[in-house]
């Protein structure tokens, strides 16, 4: 098997959330393994493979995710929204757990009506 492949490897992006609004506009609830938006200019492609290297409010830890671009919000989306994407986190333990620590982050925000960056 060749080492070298036609699929450029996974870029890399440090998302640091400092505050639980933040994490409440980014978090994506929707996907069943969660996930999360991030705001970038870089240009992707839905099922582009995004290593992210997440950081929560008050944890010094930071959590690696191997995910997949499942939306794209464009260079000037309707409603001024941020140009960026959303990852799906994959389906594995680690995703499960970081799924549940964000939710215990966000606790009773979750169920707020307030407008997020997502869907």
């Amino acid at each position: 098997m060749s080492t070298s492949s036609t699929s450029p490897r996974p870029s890399v992006i440090q998302l640091a959330i400092k505050e639980k609004a933040a994490l409440y506009a980014a978090y994506i609830p929707l996907f069943a393994e969660g996930g999360i938006f991030i705001p970038t200019a870089r240009e992707y492609k839905l099922g582009d493979d995004i290593y992210v290297l997440l950081s929560l409010p008050d944890d010094p830890q930071r959590y690696p995710v191997a995910g997949k671009v499942a939306w794209v919000t464009p260079a000037k989306a309707a409603g001024s929204r941020t140009q960026g994407v959303g990852i799906q986190f994959p389906k594995d333990e680690k995703s499960r757990l970081l799924k549940i620590k964000i939710e215990e982050i966000l606790g009773a925000a979750l169920g707020s009506d307030r407008p997020t960056q997502t869907i």
